[in-house]
């Protein structure tokens, strides 16, 4: 006949309990630990959503025009505090076409507010089949901020491979 012994040590150790067992067919000690559950719950505290801001662009969102042999991608890089340009990163991909446009020569930036104003600086490298710079554009115009109450951009891009490439922004 077969008896199998077993016997169990409980310490409390400031609110942690501790479970030793053991068996008469094991010789070592298996420990096992149980927190106490608080004396008193509380109510659980739920995340708060992020805060909105109507008035700041999302900036950081990619348009992509894939028309032709060129795929352009667009990026805002500043529009929620521009100096005294609105930049934007730009990448022109291809495997036909050569790249050593300048691109500032073929791009304008309007609001829905009437504002247009022509680029002012394209600051890549020219030539090859994959180029990424920024291209540039003054912030303001006739003393004012060219999006002040816009709440859409358009770039436009004449003649790179097609006729025109326009890219849109809301915010």
């Amino acid at each position: 006949m077969i008896i199998n012994h077993r016997w169990f040590i409980r310490l409390a150790l400031g609110g942690v309990v501790v479970l030793l067992t053991a068996c008469s067919s094991q010789s070592l000690l298996q420990p096992e630990v149980a927190v106490a559950a608080p004396a008193a719950t509380e109510a659980p505290v739920s995340p708060q959503p992020p805060a909105t801001y109507p008035d700041l662009w999302v900036e950081d969102v990619p348009r992509v025009d894939e028309q032709g042999a060129v795929v352009v991608e667009i990026v805002p890089l500043n529009l929620n505090s521009p100096a005294g340009t609105l930049d934007f990163s730009v990448s022109l991909n291809t495997h036909s076409v050569d790249l050593s446009m300048d691109l500032a020569a073929l791009a304008t930036l309007t609001t829905d507010t009437g504002h247009s104003v022509a680029a002012v600086a394209w600051d890549a490298p020219r030539g090859g089949h994959h180029v990424r710079g920024v291209l540039s554009f003054p912030s303001g115009v006739d003393g004012q901020p060219v999006l002040k109450e816009a709440s859409r951009i358009t770039i436009t891009v004449l003649n790179l491979d097609v006729p025109e490439r326009v890219f849109v922004w809301e915010r």
